[in-house]
């Protein structure tokens, strides 16, 4: 997780980083995620230095989004804006979720409740119908308790070890 303590926070933050970090923890194949606020907002990610000591002894090259949990929300955020423009325009409701399958790796983007995205970079091997189906599971927990107020203690959250670390 980005947060490296959850310290302080409420219950219901603690929980979803929980949530969190039980879906990149049980599904195979996860490289990084991301939660990120109807405004575009990185509010919850997984970390993705984590990965890079296996990928180094594997001697694979570093997949995904290069710099650090921002990238990833950027484009979970616009990825987000894109297909519900789309949607509007074609007039078939809402988006549930978006895939974008690559050589070698996929992206699936899910819409919270509140406009919320759950955003998942998973690599070429991975079964997304089972990523699909925790994240599925993930929105079901986090989407009823993703209220402003908790919106608001998340990116404090984030803000302040960003500021913390010497970022």
């Amino acid at each position: 997780m980005t947060a490296s303590s959850t310290f302080g926070l409420s219950s219901e933050a603690r929980n979803l980083h929980w949530l969190l970090t039980n879906l990149v923890e049980e599904v195979p194949g996860i490289q990084s995620v991301a939660v990120v606020s109807s405004d575009g907002l990185l509010l919850l990610s997984s970390d993705p230095g984590r990965h890079d000591a296996a990928r180094e002894s594997l001697g694979a090259k570093p997949a995904g989004p290069r710099g650090s949990a921002a990238d990833l929300a950027t484009i979970v955020s616009g990825i987000g804006s894109l297909t519900i423009g789309a949607a509007k325009l074609i007039g078939f409701g809402g988006v549930k979720h978006t895939m974008i399958a690559m050589d070698e790796g996929s992206l699936l983007v899910m819409s919270i409740s509140d406009g919320s995205l759950l955003g998942v970079h998973g690599s070429a091997d991975c079964d997304m119908n089972v990523v699909a189906y925790h994240m599925a599971l993930f929105v079901g927990r986090a989407g009823h308790v993703l209220t402003p107020e908790l919106r608001g203690e998340l990116r404090r959250s984030l803000e302040s070890e960003t500021t913390g670390s010497g970022r």
